[in-house]
């Protein structure tokens, strides 16, 4: 069931006038984390170069004096052993940069103990003590920089690494050290059964084969399945270690009832019921505030501004970007007010203008004179061709779900698509149950489209989430299914009607629009090949709505694709890519 009760429609309370205060707080001005984050930045990098020297350094001779003294102490097969070590450890070290940039806390671990492998391979290599002390200084700079590496992994994730590298050590030390004890006569080296431990474990961990000659194909196979072996775990291990964590159950019990008794009290745009869907997690700021969010892989994504006192917002939404980043999370906030922009911005984050909402007046909308001929004629023809309109109140029979079922299904096979989550309700009975609904009849009583309507709740608008209707009908059908929803609005002392977002219409259209406003409308013009966006607005644009700007929020330009990623697959699911390419 999509959560959360419907509250009375159309309250007859003022909206809420409140507006936070416009200028930058102070502490902004003076943001320690801002040096936190350089030197999170800086450890990142040196790690990566770091890496790249341990390559490099593997490869090279020692020098000629340094490489007599250690002659005479450590043997060649160790030697060569730590050029390997060395080596896998810098190739680890290039791999953790980027975890260590977005502040991994697994990774912080794993980078120390490469750094010290690396310090001791490099000494025991060819007395290289200039990597060794590059190493060595890497390693304080990680120790004091430790508190900065706070980002969790998932847990379970960080389980099931480890749990699969320790059984396939124990599988690999029972395979290797039975084969190469058994099958000694596919090598050049007879193995007793303390070198065939020795030799697995070497090339478990190191990938080095010291003498290890195999003189049949079946030896070959045999050494490269350890080689395998060894390489596909410690890098699905390494994989979790670092995953981000995972929700797997958006929201308890409890959390849904103080959410929904915090959207009643605050929720003042057509997205506040959306935040009680069952797709939904949330994020509580210390007292009344709330944060709806959704969140794939990398990204979360918050629905809307953060829903309680407007004083409260501009802390709610430091803990939320905070939140993310203990979780491995780049934060965003889709469609949101302009109203608490400074506070985002003062955050940290970055605006986009995403496109409009139209707003209908009731009080002054009608289907005369002469701008409103065209959708008048549509109405009357409509009407004359034996259609009406019925607004159906909870409770909902089961036979008259049954047949919007129908069309729902005809309207999204049309689509070749599934339903949409995240801003829109998707065909759930007892969603559609909650609250009042409209259905346009043919003649022959047959329903052709429908659309249920929604209440804000410090508003008195209306709006509308789910609308269907089936494929090849009649002309003008839909404009006369907008037409008795404004009607029965009014009627019922609404002063909005709220018809949604226009994505994208309307954006970087104008010189002077952000150069990202500018691009969006260029992929825009692309995506507009497979949805009709410019259609859509035009159809909202018959009832002349008041258009109001609503936002993207993001942490920069280069969170951007991560962001885009996130949007598209809380609303589509992870089939999102497969519905683009069939338009």
């Amino acid at each position: 069931m999509i959560g959360g009760g419907l509250v009375q429609l159309c309250p007859a309370g003022p909206e809420r006038q409140a507006r936070m205060d416009m200028t930058r707080p102070s502490w902004w001005k003076l943001d320690s984390s801002r040096f936190e984050k350089a030197g999170v930045r800086i450890a990142a990098l040196l790690t990566f170069l770091m890496g790249a020297l341990n390559l490099t350094s593997a490869v090279q001779p020692a020098l000629a004096a340094r490489l007599a003294l250690l002659e005479t102490v450590i043997p060649l097969a160790v030697r060569h052993g730590s050029r390997v070590t060395s080596a896998l450890a810098g190739f680890g070290l290039l791999l953790l940069a980027g975890s260590l940039w977005r502040r991994k806390r697994a990774a912080w671990l794993l980078a120390l103990a490469l750094l010290a492998v690396s310090i001791i391979s490099h000494l025991v290599k060819g007395l290289d003590f200039e990597e060794s002390g590059l190493s060595f200084a890497l390693f304080i700079l990680l120790i004091v920089l430790g508190n900065s590496f706070h980002a969790e992994s998932d847990r379970p994730s960080v389980r099931q690494g480890l749990t699969t590298l320790g059984a396939a050590l124990l599988f690999t030390a029972v395979y290797g050290t039975v084969g190469f004890y058994l099958l000694d006569r596919h090598f050049s080296v007879r193995f007793s059964l303390l070198e065939a431990v020795r030799q697995t474990f070497g090339m478990f961990f190191e990938f080095y084969n010291p003498g290890l000659q195999p003189i049949t194909g079946f030896g070959r196979y045999f050494a490269g399945s350890i080689y395998t072996i060894g390489l596909v775990t410690i890098a699905f291990a390494a994989l979790m270690l670092v995953r981000p964590v995972l929700v797997r159950e958006p929201a308890t019990a409890e959390e849904r009832k103080r959410a929904g008794e915090l959207v009643a009290q605050f929720g003042r745009t057509s997205l506040a019921r959306a935040a009680l869907f069952e797709d939904k997690s949330y994020f509580f700021a210390p007292e009344n505030t709330l944060i709806a969010y959704a969140a794939q892989g990398r990204g979360a994504l918050a629905l809307g501004d953060p829903i309680g006192p407007p004083e409260e917002a501009a802390g709610a939404i430091r803990g939320f970007r905070d939140f993310c980043a203990r979780k491995d999370w780049t934060p965003a906030f889709a469609a949101t007010l302009p109203d608490y922009l400074p506070a985002y911005r003062a955050a940290g984050f970055d605006t986009l203008c995403i496109g409009y909402e139209g707003i209908v007046a009731l009080e002054g909308f009608s289907l005369e004179g002469s701008k409103n001929k065209d959708l008048r004629n549509a109405f009357n023809r409509v009407e004359r061709g034996g259609y009406r309109a019925v607004v159906h109140q909870p409770p909902l029979e089961d036979a008259l779900l049954a047949a919007l079922r129908e069309v729902s299904d005809a309207w999204l096979a049309a689509r070749r698509g599934g339903e949409m989550h995240f801003s829109d309700g998707w065909f759930d009975e007892d969603y559609l149950r909650s609250g009042p609904l409209i259905a346009v009849y043919a003649a022959d009583g047959r329903p052709v489209a429908f659309a249920n309507l929604v209440p804000e709740y410090q508003k008195n608008e209306l709006t509308l989430d789910l609308m269907r209707h089936i494929p090849r009908m009649e002309n003008g059908v839909m404009e006369y299914l907008f037409v008795r929803m404004l009607q029965w609005a009014r009627e019922r002392g609404c002063a909005t009607f709220s018809l949604g977002l226009s994505a994208i219409v309307g954006v970087g259209e104008r010189p002077d629009d952000p150069r990202v406003e500018k691009a969006l409308h260029t992929i825009s013009e692309y995506v507009g090949r497979f949805y009709n966006f410019k259609g859509l607005h035009r159809f909202k644009e018959k009832f002349h709505p008041q258009w109001e700007p609503r936002f993207l929020v993001y942490p920069g330009p280069a969170s951007l694709p991560l962001v885009m990623d996130t949007l598209l697959r809380v609303h589509s699911g992870k089939n999102y890519l497969l519905r683009f390419l069939r338009g």
